[in-house]
């Protein structure tokens, strides 16, 4: 989606502003089983941080096999770029639109209407929050 990269949602005054202008719902997904393959040892270093940088990112929830294989093709032609003594332009457009495809970034991520957040604290009980209590008014550890 060209133009400016939206704001989060959490970010606007009211939720009617998130649907303004005929907008697309804010999309989330359920990640089906996935199996990622290994970076390979003969990467350039750069390729092999951005591969676990994408492993271990919150759009990887969004990723399937066939993302993770073009994601290895990029990975594999990023080495290449970065080991080649002469580079290409033309070459290193085609990496960036590739990895803008695969919402590497945040403001990629934004102008697909897809906003990564932080995990929730899981919420303890009121029974474990009152029998917690009692042990501590009773004295015992």
């Amino acid at each position: 989606m060209p133009g400016p990269i939206p704001n989060r949602s959490d970010d606007l005054s009211r939720e009617r502003d998130a649907n303004r202008g005929g907008r697309a719902p804010i999309s989330t997904g359920e990640m089906r089983e996935v199996i990622v393959p290994r970076a390979d040892r003969d990467w350039h270093p750069i390729a092999k941080k951005m591969w676990e940088g994408m492993k271990s990112s919150g759009q990887a929830d969004f990723f399937q096999n066939s993302d993770w294989a073009f994601a290895y093709s990029l990975m594999d032609d990023l080495s290449e770029y970065k080991k080649s003594e002469k580079r290409s332009s033309m070459m290193l457009a085609s990496l960036m639109q590739g990895l803008s495809s695969l919402l590497v970034t945040e403001a990629d991520r934004r102008r697909a209407r897809i906003e990564l957040s932080a995990p929730e604290e899981p919420e303890e009980s009121a029974a474990v929050l009152a029998i917690a209590d009692y042990k501590k008014d009773l004295g015992v550890a």
